[in-house]
């Protein structure tokens, strides 16, 4: 029989990154994850399901099909939020095997146009070099507040030009007016010291929220926590984790286990829901580095979000009121994958006068899912319809979250349907809070 185009053998995934049969066959497919998959939910397509997805790597590797570009757009379909493996009662790994197939798709390459373009223009050049990172948001910067970005966009000669720039251009993000960054200042603890702790700068959020990464060192210090935020760190690596570049990610891994471990902290905390899922679990990505499959292990147990941390330790309540209605939507990889959920209401509901309106449905995606609104536009946009549905059901004007995707995704809700609120960071209320007293 002949070998098929993408130079992968007939009898199914192979190589260090492929992934492990133990995990592919674990998966029962009773359907339980059916009703908590988004893409499910939106399509009623079993394809667009992870038991689907499953079913289609088991044919791979059992080389009943070929990997093939329709097989693919299913993978890439899914948003790697991880609401099945909160549901699923055989405890199947999803998140781990779809990095591990994409890997595949991609050493085979097989990419969709869409991810190559984005892993060419921002995974593989500039996430994996900090100073490019942060160069390229101070000409965005620049672009965007002197005008020229409303001017081009108005003109249409973007469309004019090739590799997909007006797509991609379409989809930059408002950089804020402060940027936030590693240094060498020690922001000490208010009152009695309770541990050191370093803060995971980060890439996209410093440069996006700067104002959100000052309230939570302000928040960590006002509960005791002596807080560095090391130089020489950089993006965790989850976008090109769940991309399929595995190598870059693991680079990255390296890097931050290296900044931070250094500081000689207790605690390694974030304040992004998706950069603490992937860092608690370094360990997987680098088991089998001789050199960093110890350091991994401990760096994973280290971390923490910080809502998780601040109930840990325990926090100080709040004493001055902030009458307001919010509601809260939750990240997905902090309430799925870190199974995180209770922490931040818990922060939400010791502000006194503040009243927390559930949503609906508040776990499933909005959409955003990191590169997800770029590679997958159209059902990342129908997922976010769903979600601002549920929002505007509430009837509050501002929606807290602890993820910086689900903060720019549910923004951009709010300006397309012109609804009036705002999007805030649990720890930027809970700063203004303190800052009442």
């Amino acid at each position: 029989m002949a070998q098929p185009a993408t130079g992968l053998p007939l009898s199914g995934f192979s190589g260090p990154d492929a992934p492990a049969e133990a995990d592919l066959y674990r998966c029962v497919h009773c359907g339980l994850c059916l009703s908590s998959c988004p893409t499910y939910v939106e399509t009623a397509l079993e394809m667009e399901s992870p038991r689907g997805r499953i079913a289609l790597m088991k044919a791979v590797n059992e080389g009943r099909v070929e990997i093939s570009p329709r097989i693919v757009s299913h993978w890439e379909a899914c948003l790697q939020c991880r609401a099945c493996e909160a549901v699923c009662p055989s405890g199947v790994p999803y998140g781990r095997i779809m990095e591990h197939t994409r890997a595949q798709v991609k050493a085979a390459g097989l990419q969709s146009k869409e991810l190559r373009r984005v892993s060419r223009f921002f995974l593989q050049t500039t996430l994996t070099h900090p100073w490019k990172l942060r160069l390229g948001a101070h000409l965005i910067r620049i672009y965007q507040r002197l005008g020229i970005q409303k001017l081009l966009r108005l003109s249409h000669l973007l469309y004019l030009l090739p590799g997909g720039i007006a797509k991609l251009e379409s989809n930059l993000p408002p950089m804020g007016r402060k940027f936030f960054g590693p240094s060498a200042t020690v922001h000490p603890a208010q009152g009695e010291k309770k541990m050191t702790v370093a803060l995971l700068s980060g890439c996209v959020m410093p440069l996006m929220q700067g104002p959100t990464m000052e309230a939570t060192v302000r928040v960590l210090t006002r509960n005791g926590c002596d807080v560095v935020v090391p130089k020489g760190q950089g993006c965790c690596g989850a976008l090109n984790a769940h991309a399929g570049d595995l190598f870059n990610a693991r680079k990255m891994a390296r890097t931050n286990i290296d900044a931070l471990m250094a500081a000689g902290v207790e605690r390694i905390v974030t304040s992004s829901a998706g950069c603490g899922s992937t860092m608690k679990e370094y360990a997987d990505l680098l088991k089998d580095d001789p050199e960093y499959s110890a350091k991994a292990a401990r760096f994973g147990e280290m971390t923490q979000d910080v809502t998780e941390l601040l109930v840990g330790l325990p926090f100080q309540a709040p004493t001055a009121t902030v009458n307001r209605k919010v509601t809260y939507q939750d990240p997905c990889h902090l309430a799925h994958a870190q199974r995180i959920t209770a922490a931040p209401r818990t922060i939400l509901n010791s502000i006194p006068g503040l009243e927390l309106v559930e949503m609906e449905n508040s776990g499933l995606c909005c959409g955003g899912a990191g590169i997800y609104s770029t590679t997958q536009p159209a059902l990342s946009q129908r997922l976010l319809k769903r979600k601002m549905d549920s929002i505007d059901a509430t009837g509050t004007h501002e929606i807290i979250t602890a993820n910086p995707g689900c903060m720019l995704q549910v923004e951009q809700g709010l300006k397309a349907r012109k609804m009036p609120g705002r999007v805030r960071h649990v720890v930027d209320i809970l700063d203004e809070a303190y800052g009442l007293e």
